[in-house]
């Protein structure tokens, strides 16, 4: 009976010392994989936590962030608030009965009074037990000790080529991440016509040079590979990161086999001033409550050593997607009373109807390329790059940013096509056909349909524009505050002066396509109500302008202003004090000093002193500066203090920009994210599991980062996960030299036997 393989499950790996399971309760058959795992992570260091602290011997006492600086083994639990051995953890022999001190393996140190002297005491003397987990860590790390490379005749030589083969599968492995293909196939043995992409290019450019012995393709291989691209490519965001404040962008969706995946965002200015948004990962959660969102997030934390302390203002500002907020201005103004909502309704019953099937929707796309044809020829329309593209008609959907308006603005420009399409249908359709066919083209050339469809082309085109605006990555808040504003007060104008306007362009409208204008002074009953029971009746101008036109811009108007409650909220009034626009024309030194207030964690009181006279310096100097008077947001104001180096000067002053330019505006990189992942994650691809997909769309989603993650790097993170048969060399220059030659010949060979070499 062959004994089932255990693999190691990286959920287990976890970077908080105070959250793992003793390195003891893995199985042995995994158990150097896990300290590998580990050794490639390093140990846990919170970077600007601001660690608890107690009252110790009358004194208010913690963790002293420069003892990592004298202790490299020293590692620190956010969760426990203590501190750990790293080496201790991976190495040091269980207690036996009664003897041994499981303080900083599993327990944790707390008695910081006496820090230093305890860990200098934990250190030891040269065999103490430390010092044996150390070198035992060391040693493990180092193939060059063990005995099946000490004991080798092959030489160097041998080496340098398993370098120079390592590094064509990296550029294999590369390929496919950033190009989010599959590896392996279902049949991948070697009479497959079709073994899969990693082993068909990686016969394509390697052949028979590798040796029978070292083919390094199996699917473990594969996966170490790919997992130490995603260790260095989440070590360069980390490092860009730094000591630096950022916020969280949360956001869930189902993949393809309707499993809840969690994407994480990490927002944070970087030391040139841009703002970055950088994905962290994603992670399977059971439900989408914010309580299993948390404790989902927490763990992801504890992976990855990220302090909460560190995330911007953990405890205050929530600020919904406003891109998402507007969208669901959008439905809400669809609903808003019973003639729009109609007009809604036979939309998409007419989309659907005329895209109902192949042949219909290329009548549809036929009949609208010779209308354009004719304008053409008749000069009506003018040829460019980029105009008069073939179109089609578009399904409105409630979460689908811009739908509404797209498919309003297609059905008014293919309009008469739309109408011959429902009159073939109506030829040649059955009864129900028929019916349906009739009825949408008597309800498309009634007057009321008409004009509610110009009314909310013209109002959708205005949020249309703003949702465009909201979902560029570099918005900040203060600009997306700006917008909103700008948008209420076109509607506003709109509201007083642009019902004229709108009725001129819908008789013209109905005028060249022969739909009838009813007399504005006629009477009809108001809507639901019966003539024959003594309905009120209303007059139509009365009926379209205060029934229709008023009524859906009062309800955007009041959605708007309340979707977009932050406009007015103390946070904004302080925040837009830093707005550059005019000179600073609403700097306000004692609300600035407010809102350093509010970020209470990250500005003491002597903070707050120091920074009023760094305000009152600051904008004398930027006023000055004609360099500034060019500034119009908080984004290029951030960028000139960084190139000017007033970053320095005024670094407090600096601080509030950073903080006001990481409050989150949109999800736009959340949806990115997870469209990625419907890239990656397909129909055919349903079957692969959570961590295999994270890895993949860290690499794809983040392929800036992992394009400049070295080579040789990615290579020793590789050699660091598993002992493998061949040994990655020391770099030299005459060893470098060597791996040259190698490498040129092992390509020209490829190249003598009309084999296709795939370069990225």
């Amino acid at each position: 009976h062959k004994r089932a393989r255990i693999e190691l499950n990286l959920d287990d790996i976890v970077g908080d010392p105070g959250l793992r399971k003793p390195i003891e309760d893995f199985n042995p058959d995994i158990r150097d994989d896990a300290r590998r795992s580990y050794l490639s992570k390093g140990p846990c260091r919170p970077i600007g936590h601001n660690s608890e602290r107690k009252m110790q011997s009358g004194q208010m006492r913690g963790f002293i962030e420069s003892w990592f600086e004298k202790f490299d083994w020293l590692e620190y639990s956010v969760d426990k608030e203590a501190a750990f051995c790293f080496y201790c953890y991976l190495f040091k022999p269980p207690r036996i009965g009664k003897f041994g001190n499981d303080t900083f393996t599993k327990t944790g140190f707390v008695n910081w009074r006496n820090g230093l002297e305890t860990f200098n005491a934990h250190v030891g003397k040269v065999d103490s037990t430390h010092n044996k987990a150390r070198k035992h860590a060391l040693d493990f790390q180092n193939q060059r000790q063990s005995l099946s490379h000490v004991w080798s005749e092959k030489g160097t030589e041998l080496d340098h080529k398993y370098k120079a083969r390592m590094l064509i599968i990296l550029c294999i492995v590369r390929f496919l991440l950033l190009q989010s293909l599959a590896f392996r196939e279902h049949n991948e043995s070697s009479t497959s016509r079709n073994r899969g992409n990693f082993l068909e290019l990686f016969g394509c450019v390697l052949g028979d040079n590798a040796p029978r012995n070292c083919q390094m393709t199996s699917h473990k291989i594969q996966k170490d590979l790919v997992r130490a691209c995603v260790d260095k490519t989440r070590s360069a965001i980390m490092s860009e990161l730094g000591e630096r404040l950022f916020a969280v962008l949360v956001d869930e969706s189902r993949d393809k086999l309707i499993k809840e995946q969690m994407a994480v965002i990490l927002r944070y200015v970087n030391g040139h001033g841009h703002v970055i948004e950088r994905f962290l990962g994603v992670k399977h959660v059971s439900d989408t409550t914010s309580a299993s969102l948390k404790i989902a997030l927490d763990a992801m934390f504890a992976k990855h050593c990220l302090s909460i302390s560190r995330l911007l203002v953990p405890w205050a500002f929530y600020i919904q997607c406003f891109a998402r907020q507007l969208q669901l201005v959008v439905v809400s103004v669809a609903k808003c009373c019973s003639s729009v909502e109609d007009f809604f309704n036979y939309t998409t019953l007419i989309v659907n109807t005329v895209s109902a099937s192949c042949k219909r929707s290329d009548q549809l796309l036929q009949d609208h390329h010779d209308k354009i044809v004719g304008q053409l020829e008749r000069g009506e329309v003018f040829p460019g790059r980029g105009k008069n593209q073939e179109t089609s008609l578009a399904r409105p959907g409630d979460t689908r940013w811009g739908t509404h308006h797209r498919t309003l603005a297609r059905l008014q420009l293919m309009w008469t096509s739309v109408l011959e399409v429902l009159e073939n249908i109506f030829e040649d359709g059955d009864s129900e056909q028929r019916t349906k066919a009739s009825g949408l083209i008597e309800r498309m050339e009634n007057f009321e349909f008409v004009l509610v469809l110009h009314l909310m082309i013209r109002v959708l085109g205005k949020t249309q524009e703003l949702s465009q605006c909201l979902q560029r990555k570099n918005q900040n808040i203060v600009r997306a505050v700006g917008l909103i504003g700008s948008v209420l007060k076109n509607m506003n104008d709109m509201q007083e002066n642009g019902w004229e306007e709108l009725f001129q362009e819908v008789t013209t409208f109905c005028g060249q396509r022969n739909i009838v204008v009813p007399n504005m002074e006629d009477t009809i009953p108001l809507r639901g109500r019966s003539r024959g029971r003594g309905a009120k009746l209303v007059s139509y101008y009365h009926h379209f302008h205060h029934g229709i036109f008023n009524v859906v811009l009062d309800k955007i108007l009041v959605e708007l202003n309340n979707r977009f409650a932050e406009r007015s909220t103390q946070l904004l009034r302080c925040i837009a004090c830093l707005d550059p626009k005019n000179s600073f024309a609403n700097f306000d030194q004692e609300k600035l000093l407010e809102l350093a207030m509010i970020y209470a964690s990250d500005f003491s009181e002597y903070d707050c002193v120091v920074l009023k006279t760094q305000l009152e310096t600051f904008i004398v100097d930027v006023r000055s500066d004609e360099d500034f008077s060019s500034c119009n947001d908080l984004g290029n104001l951030a960028l000139k203090m960084v190139q000017s180096d007033r970053h320095t000067c005024y670094p407090l002053v600096y601080r509030l920009i950073e903080l006001a330019l990481i409050l989150p505006v949109a999800t736009a990189t959340v949806e990115r994210a997870f469209s990625a992942m419907n890239i990656i994650k397909t129909e055919l691809r349903n079957k692969m599991n959570d961590e295999w997909m994270d890895d993949s769309m860290v690499c794809y989603t983040e392929r800036e980062m992992f394009s400049i993650v070295d080579d040789g790097v990615i290579l020793k993170t590789f050699q660091g996960h598993k002992i493998a048969k061949g040994i990655y060399p020391k770099s030299s220059t005459e060893l470098s030299g060597m791996f040259c030659i190698y490498a040129f010949n092992l390509i020209t060979a490829c190249c003598h036997s009309h084999l296709k070499l795939v370069f990225i």
